[in-house]
């Protein structure tokens, strides 16, 4: 599934301000939160440093400007050009590198004890599950090798670029061992009509056919394409941060639930 149409020529990106919460207890996990299409890192940088979550260093980086397709040429804020809304476009691979690369480089000077992850919303999600990709292959679509060690991946109202070539990144043994031990959580509103809620079923799905064992899909009655307090509850504290990055398996009914473990696992 694609909503991606790559261009023949790509100009130079350059990628906008990022933006860090820093945690206010001890570092314990580093998240790269990246924004949705025509957005910045600092609206998410201004929603994640008020969640009570001490112990995560957020860090929400901006995309580049550059022309997009859909609309018409006209620039935008992207991690990656996008083209028609459709299953059989192309992927815009050189884009999609770029901004895994540009994750990658942010996440490379955190401290080798710091579990590392990457989530999204909408283009955001979408690069961020390319992401997951190209740390279980060992190395991006242009035969670059992937530095990071990822131990979490969330995605909310997105979808899995390059999802047809997914097979063949994870035939040898240690893409496979990689792809069954990352816990990946996507979020999809039922009533989306920017990305269809069809797609996030697909990408679970091809996700979880293709050796991604720990792949959790949850969907939301009435929600469109935006996040509500639930869904950012579910993702970040209730999955994520305690089951993913604390390493314990459970699932939690609510932030306060989940902070309460959190507190004692920490302590």
């Amino acid at each position: 599934m694609s909503f991606t149409g790559g261009r023949t020529v790509r100009r130079a990106l350059e990628f906008g301000r990022t933006y860090v919460v820093r945690p206010k207890g001890r570092h314990q996990a580093t998240i790269v939160w990246l924004h949705g299409l025509g957005d910045n890192g600092s609206s998410w940088f201004q929603l994640l440093e008020t969640l009570p979550l001490p112990n995560i260093k957020w860090i929400c980086p901006t995309a580049p400007t550059q022309p997009i397709t859909i609309f018409g040429g006209f620039p935008s804020t992207a991690w990656f050009d996008v083209g028609d809304i459709s299953e059989d476009a192309p992927d815009d691979i050189e884009g999609l590198d770029a901004a895994a690369a540009h994750v990658a480089n942010l996440l490379s000077t955190e401290p080798a004890d710091i579990k590392l992850g990457v989530g999204g919303f909408s283009m955001g999600a979408a690069t961020s599950l390319y992401s997951a990709t190209c740390f279980t292959h060992g190395k991006y679509e242009n035969g670059n090798p992937y530095p990071a060690k990822l131990s979490a991946v969330v995605g909310l109202s997105g979808w899995l670029p390059c999802s047809k070539t997914l097979k063949n990144k994870i035939e040898q043994d240690e893409a496979a061992r990689r792809a069954a031990c990352l816990p990946i959580l996507l979020c999809h509103g039922k009533v989306d009509d920017v990305v269809p809620y069809k797609f996030g079923e697909k990408s679970s799905r091809a996700l979880s056919s293709n050796g991604f064992q720990d792949t959790t899909f949850k969907s939301y009655n009435g929600l469109g394409h935006y996040t509500i307090p639930v869904e950012m509850e579910e993702s970040e504290a209730g999955h994520l941060w305690l089951r993913c990055i604390i390493g314990k398996v459970g699932e939690y009914a609510s932030v306060d639930e989940a902070l309460d473990l959190l507190g004692k696992l920490v302590a």
